[in-house]
C-alpha cells in the first residue's frame, strides 16, 4: 500500500519521527481507516469523502443515547413551564396548610408524633385542590351529567377573554414589544361594542357582526395608537400602554355617567342591556354560559399561529423581535411592523372586550375588563408567547378562576390563594434556572468535539 502524505508537507520535507511515534501514527491511521470503512456505507461506498460527523449522528441518533434525548425533553422550555406550575401548586398547598386549624394543633406535639402533622398538611392541601378541581373540571356530586360537567363549561367561559387577550400580549412579545395595555384595549373595545349593541337596532346576524367588528376595531385603534407613538417618537411602549389603561378606565367611568350610556332610571353607572340580536349565542344551550366567543378564541389561536409561522408579515414580526437593527438592515420597515403588531394585538384584546359585553355580562359597567388585561400578561408568559401555549395557559387560569369559588365554599380557603399561586407561577417562569436546579434538570455542558485537522482523521475515544 503506497504511503499517504499530508497535503501540507512535501515528500522531501516530511518531519522525522521516532519509531515509537511512527507506531502510534500507524495505530491512528488504522483506527481512521476503520472509521472510514464504517462510514463508507453512508457515503455511497466511498465515492464521496466521508463526513466528519459521527455515523451515529448521521443516522439520527443523538450522542449519549436515550438519556440525552430525555434530558433535552425534560429541560425544554415547555417542561419548565409545567414544572413551574407544579412548584407553585406545592408552595400554595403549604400556604393553605399553614392556615389550617388541624395543622396548627398537630404542630404542638410534632416531635412526639410527626406523622400527625404531615398527615394534616397533606389533608389540608389535597382537600382544597380537590374542591378546586370539582369547581373547575368535574363535579361527581352533580345532579346528572349536565350538572357534573357544568364546572368545565364555566372554565371555558372564563378562559375565553384570557385566551384572546393573552394572544394579543404574546404576539407583541414575539415582536419584541411589551403590550401592557390589554386592559385598556379591552375597555375601549367594550365601550364601542356595547354602544353598537344597545344603541343600534339591526337584524340578527348583522347586528352581532357589527358588534364584533366595533370591538375589534376599537381595540386595534387603541393598541395601534400606542404603536404609532412608539414608532414616531420613540416613547417606550410600556409607559404608553400603562397610561392608556388609565385613560380608557376613566373615560369609561365618565361615559357611564352620561345620558348616552347610562341606563334610564338608574343612578348606578351601568349601560342599557344589549339587544338580543347583539349577544353571542350560547353554543350548548341555556344550561351553560359557554358562548360563541370560545369558538372565536380557538379561531384566533389558529390565526395567530398561521400569522407567526406561515406568513411574511409574521416573519417580519419575529425578525424585528429578534434584532430590530438587523431587520432594518435587511429591508424590513421596523416602524410599520411596530404599528401593525400593536394594532393586531389590540384587536385580539378587543375580542376579550366583546366576549365580556356580548357574551357573559350583556351590559357595560366600569368592571367590564375586571383583571383580564393584567392576567393576560401572566398567561402569555406561561404560554412562552406561543399561540397554543397561550391557549393552554388561558384554560389553566380559567380553571383557577372558576374553581376558586367552590374551593372557598367547601373548605373555607380564601379565593386570594389562587392569586398567590398565579404570582408564584410568574416568579418561577421568570427564573427557569431556579426551576431546573430545584428538580435537578440543569443541562450538562458537552465538551467540544475534536475535529480533523491537516488531513488527519479525527481522534476517537479509544485512539491515543
Amino acid at each position: 500500500m503506497p504511503e499517504q502524505h499530508s497535503p501540507e508537507h512535501a515528500p522531501d520535507e516530511q518531519p522525522a519521527t521516532s519509531p515509537r511515534a511512527q507506531g502510534g501514527q500507524n495505530g491512528a491511521d488504522a483506527a481512521a481507516g476503520e472509521q472510514t470503512a464504517a462510514v463508507a456505507v453512508d457515503t455511497a461506498g466511498g465515492a464521496m469523502q466521508p463526513s466528519a460527523v459521527p455515523a451515529t449522528a448521521q443516522s439520527g441518533q443523538l450522542p449519549g443515547g436515550s438519556e440525552t434525548v430525555l434530558r433535552r425533553i425534560f429541560t425544554g422550555s415547555g417542561m419548565v413551564s409545567v414544572l413551574a406550575v407544579l412548584l407553585a401548586l406545592i408552595l400554595g398547598g403549604l400556604l393553605i396548610a399553614s392556615t389550617d386549624k388541624q395543622v396548627a394543633t398537630t404542630v404542638g406535639y410534632f416531635f412526639a408524633r410527626p406523622t400527625d402533622m404531615l398527615t394534616a398538611v397533606w389533608n389540608a392541601a389535597t382537600r382544597s385542590y380537590i374542591a378546586l378541581f370539582q369547581g373547575s373540571v368535574f363535579n361527581p356530586r352533580g345532579n346528572g351529567t349536565a350538572a357534573q360537567f357544568a364546572p368545565f363549561m364555566e372554565t371555558l367561559t372564563v378562559a375565553t377573554p384570557l385566551i384572546t387577550a393573552g394572544l394579543g400580549v404574546a404576539l407583541a412579545f414575539r415582536a419584541g414589544l411589551f403590550n401592557i395595555g390589554a386592559q385598556g384595549q379591552i375597555i375601549v373595545a367594550g365601550i364601542l361594542a356595547a354602544w353598537v349593541g344597545f344603541a343600534l337596532h339591526l337584524p340578527v346576524g348583522l347586528h352581532l357582526l357589527l358588534v364584533l367588528a366595533a370591538g375589534i376595531i376599537g381595540g386595534a385603534l387603541w393598541g395601534g395608537l400606542a404603536g404609532l407613538l412608539k414608532a414616531r417618537t420613540g416613547a417606550h411602549e410600556v409607559i404608553l400602554t400603562i397610561m392608556f389603561n388609565y385613560i380608557a378606565l376613566y373615560f369609561l367611568r365618565y361615559l357611564l355617567n352620561t345620558p348616552a350610556f347610562q341606563r334610564p332610571g338608574e343612578s348606578n353607572p351601568i349601560s342599557p342591556i344589549l339587544d338580543p340580536s347583539a349577544v353571542y349565542p350560547q353554543i350548548l344551550g341555556s344550561q351553560y354560559r359557554l358562548h360563541l366567543g370560545f369558538i372565536l378564541a380557538i379561531g384566533a389561536t389558529v390565526l395567530v399561529w398561521w400569522l407567526l409561522n406561515r406568513s411574511t408579515v409574521g416573519f417580519e414580526f419575529r425578525a424585528v423581535g429578534a434584532n430590530p437593527q438587523a431587520a432594518q438592515t435587511a429591508g424590513i420597515n421596523v416602524s410599520r411592523s411596530t404599528i401593525l403588531v400593536m394594532a393586531i394585538a389590540g384587536g385580539l384584546a378587543g375580542m376579550s372586550g366583546v366576549a365580556q359585553v356580548a357574551g357573559t355580562e350583556k351590559v357595560l359597567t366600569d368592571g367590564v375588563a375586571a383583571t383580564y388585561g393584567f392576567d393576560a400578561i401572566t398567561v402569555a408568559l406561561l404560554g412562552r408567547s406561543t399561540p397554543w401555549g397561550t391557549f393552554a395557559a388561558g384554560l389553566l387560569f380559567g380553571a383557577f378562576r372558576a374553581g376558586a369559588v367552590q374551593m372557598q365554599i367547601q373548605t373555607g380557603t380564601p379565593i386570594d390563594i389562587v392569586l398567590v399561586v398565579q404570582s408564584l407561577i410568574v416568579l418561577f417562569i421568570a427564573a427557569p434556572p431556579l426551576v431546573r436546579a430545584i428538580f435537578g434538570l440543569n443541562p450538562r455542558r458537552r465538551k467540544p468535539a475534536r475535529t480533523a485537522k491537516s488531513g488527519q482523521a479525527a481522534t476517537t475515544g479509544g485512539a491515543a
